[in-house]
């Protein structure tokens, strides 16, 4: 039984282009089921929330690492030194830009009415690579940051070492990033209109 079912089943697009109509409504409703947009959506969301809290931690901990700037003598601390140690935030909040624009995108993709199981797993594929990257790069520009910031207030001679750190913390997001559009763009739901033709 279990191998005529199998057999009873479309093997790709191609096999039931040139059939009958029942055969390429089965291929539509192996391919293109109606849960296939779950997969799209769901996608969507782990590239927002987890690149959100990869820069919610990020701009927590290096937030943390300021408000320690508060212990040093009142003539340590100057204005300028106030605003250099702002970049880790700004590179943390960049995480949490990173999982949007791929949500944003996946979201806009994802079609009720012609979405294949294979445009889902892509753009699941996309946004997780997309949130676990900006999550690490979070981790890693949040644990820099602190430091980092308290360490180049006492000797500001290691501040220019710690902005190569945090760019190349924050770059682990950008590689995500770009793999995740590419996997995005990978989507095909023209085997969902084959009933069609």
């Amino acid at each position: 039984w279990l191998t005529a079912s199998r057999e009873s089943l479309p093997t790709g697009p191609s096999s039931v282009s040139s059939g009958s109509p029942q055969s390429a409504m089965s291929a539509a409703l192996v391919y293109c089921p109606s849960y296939a947009s779950y997969f799209g959506f769901l996608g969507a969301a782990s590239a927002l929330v987890f690149g959100n809290m990869g820069a919610a931690y990020g701009t927590w901990k290096s937030a943390v690492g300021m408000a320690a700037m508060a212990k040093l003598p009142r003539h340590r601390v100057q204005p300028e030194m106030v605003i250099k140690s702002m970049l880790p935030v700004i590179m943390a909040g960049v995480c949490g830009i990173y999982g949007l624009i791929i949500a944003v995108i996946i979201a806009n993709t994802v079609d009720s009415a012609a979405y294949s199981l294979y445009s889902g797993y892509a753009h699941l594929g996309a946004g997780l690579a997309v949130g676990l990257s900006n999550l690490a790069s979070g981790l890693s520009i949040g644990m820099c940051g602190d430091i980092g910031v308290r360490d180049s207030a006492r000797q500001p001679k290691l501040y220019i070492g710690m902005v190569l750190i945090w760019s190349f913390a924050s770059a682990l997001g950008l590689y995500g990033l770009i793999v995740g559009l590419i996997i995005a763009t990978k989507g095909d739901s023209t085997i969902c209109g084959i009933d069609e033709a």
